[in-house]
């Protein structure tokens, strides 16, 4: 297929050619230095002290005394302009990337979802129609198996080889639409491990869904409440138990999107911790993190409806808390927004029937600053872990590191500089998105991404955004990404959380996960123990923090006292307790 001609506007041709960036805090999943930063021709050149680089003559300035220099977001799960339910989603290419750049993400990717019995080939063809001479910002693209034949898997394989793309995703809800049986799943898990692909499920018991449907109706529950009612959390747990054992049992790996409940997470992180740690990563939204499935008992449809989404949101409001802890300690790998956008006229198709309100939200604008208000201004995350789970850890998954998700020589000059000081007020009146809700309202977000540069364009300074249809650029997702298929071959591979090799103590490691049955709220983890062997971590004796922090060392500058701090004792049984202690004021996280 032919790539369209891309008309970029001559201020966007010429601008920024030569950046310098100075005094600011440089942060990677991996560390924090004080350093400057200079991009040439959309590339990062320099990363270090200002006196090893001499500043070119005609480079534009930019002073992050004060600020934090971190990769641009990369949001792993939108639907732009989607088809879906006799609607399409508001927010396209255009308008969906915009607001993106807005908050701070530098690429997206977007799901291809053919129709059923039709060709993935024809239907990536249309989504890269679509998105081409739209997009603001990179991206590349996910496809969905909605259905399943032997010409199926020969398409895959055409995507993988021919068309830039490595994940495929699989659904077991929507009975009727997308929905596979097991057997049809463990096929495809097969031809993705043979490809050397990343498959990726939605985890819902549709059988069960279909059936709670039918004697909701029946019983007079028409509203947005019966959409929660039918898919309750432990049909997502389910499913989320079963799917992680299909992958185990054809040795494929598998990427778990939109983990929206406690009990679902919990199946992520003891399948994590049964196989390993290697071979399962979990997605949650920012949705999760923001807000909870209380609203669907709002006397207003249209509240109600603006947050339904499959997973729903679910009503136990410790579960915005419980999901940021698993993030902390790397039981879920990423942040996704699940950007999906429809406006009231079109939620209202659902009226008097829940099952026909497009399912859908916002995010793809506020998921960072949502981040970074519930996990590092409440002090579950540090700054290192936040550029992780916002960035890094998608770049790893999907083989896009460390040309993105990094602040590196050599790498896509895809940069944010961010205030931690400064502070923004959510409000679908100002947001950027076409959607005329936002789940978000009212919400005062602490952390604001004040200049966004893509590729080296500087497209948000000083409150203004300036960008143009088709200045972005897809971007091959290629097969095999050395962090998901090294771990799953033995090899020793870079920790996500702080660059650390993995040490291999899966025999010795025993992990506590409370029962919340009565809907006790989890502490970040209650035990979390290494024992019965004396270790040693290469370099450094440090020991590795599930939220990517090192224990200070004496005479080091501690750059994110702002945070948490973080304090090592072993007994004599070489047993490592990790306490985290919270701002003060703030709640105590428990042990690690």
């Amino acid at each position: 297929m032919a790539a369209p001609v891309k008309k970029v506007p001559i201020h966007l041709q010429s601008s920024q050619n030569r950046l310098y960036i100075k005094r600011g805090q440089v942060v990677n999943h991996d560390q924090i230095i004080s350093a400057d930063v200079y991009v040439e021709d959309g590339v990062i050149k320099f990363v270090g002290p200002s006196g090893e680089f001499v500043v070119p003559g005609g480079c534009r300035v930019i002073d992050a005394a004060g600020r934090l220099v971190i990769p641009g977001g990369i949001d792993p799960h939108t639907h732009m302009q989607l088809p879906f339910g006799g609607t399409v989603a508001v927010d396209d290419f255009y308008q969906g990337t915009k607001a993106a750049v807005a908050g701070g993400t530098t690429t997206i990717l977007d799901f291809v979802l053919p129709n059923k019995g039709e060709s993935l080939l024809e239907a990536y063809d249309r989504w890269r129609s679509w998105a081409d001479p739209k997009v603001c910002c990179d991206y590349g693209l996910h496809v969905g198996v909605t259905w399943w034949a032997p010409s199926v898997a020969e398409e895959m394989r055409i995507l993988c080889e021919e068309r830039g793309v490595n994940s495929f995703k699989v659904f077991m809800a929507y009975k009727g639409l997308y929905q596979l049986t097991d057997s049809e799943l463990y096929e495809v898990f097969e031809v993705c491990r043979e490809l050397g692909a990343v498959a990726q499920v939605h985890a819902e018991n549709g059988d069960i869904i279909a059936k709670n449907v039918q004697k909701l109706l029946v019983s007079g529950v028409t509203g947005p409440e019966g959409h929660e009612l039918s898919r309750q959390e432990e049909v997502e747990a389910e499913a989320t138990y079963r799917a992680c054992v299909i992958a185990h049992q054809t040795k494929c790996p598998l990427y778990v999107v939109h983990v929206m409940s406690k009990t679902a997470g919990s199946e992520v992180a003891r399948a994590r911790a049964r196989y390993g740690n290697v071979g399962i990563y979990g997605e949650t939204l920012a949705a999760t993190l923001g807000t909870d499935g209380r609203n669907y008992q709002h006397q207003c449809f249209h509240h109600a409806a603006g947050h339904v989404l499959s997973p729903p949101l679910r009503p136990d409001p410790t579960t915005p808390e419980y999901m940021m802890k698993l993030l902390a300690q790397d039981d879920l790998q990423t942040t996704g927004s699940d950007n999906c956008t429809f406006n009231k006229e079109q939620k209202e198709l659902g009226k008097g029937d829940f099952t026909k309100i497009p399912n859908g939200v916002n995010g793809v604008e506020d998921r960072m600053s949502v981040v970074w208000e519930k996990g590092v201004h409440l002090g579950l995350l540090d700054p290192r872990r936040f550029v992780a789970v916002t960035s890094t850890n998608a770049a790893k998954i999907f083989n896009l590191y460390p040309k993105k998700g990094r602040i590196e020589v050599g790498s896509d000059a895809d940069i944010v500089i961010w205030n931690p000081q400064a502070t923004r007020t959510i409000s679908a009146k100002t947001h950027h998105q076409a959607v005329d809700f936002n789940v978000f309202e009212g919400m005062t977000c602490h952390g604001v991404p004040e200049v966004v540069i893509v590729r080296g364009k500087v497209c948000v300074d000083e409150g203004n955004l300036r960008v143009a249809e088709g200045q972005g650029s897809f971007v091959d997702t290629p097969i095999r990404p050395p962090y998901v298929y090294d771990a799953l071959a033995g090899k020793k591979t870079e920790d996500a959380c702080n660059g650390v090799k993995k040490l291999d103590i899966t025999q010795n490691l025993e992990i506590e996960i409370p029962d919340h049955s009565n809907d006790q709220p989890l502490s970040s983890r209650d035990a979390f123990m290494l024992s019965g062997q004396s270790m040693s971590l290469p370099g450094e004796s440090v020991a590795c923090t599930p939220s990517g922090r090192a224990p200070r060392q004496e005479g080091q500058r501690n750059l994110q006292d702002t945070t948490f701090s973080i304090s090592e004792d072993l007994d004599t049984e070489h047993r490592t307790c990790i306490r985290v202690r919270n701002p003060p004021g703030g709640k105590s996280s428990g042990f690690w």
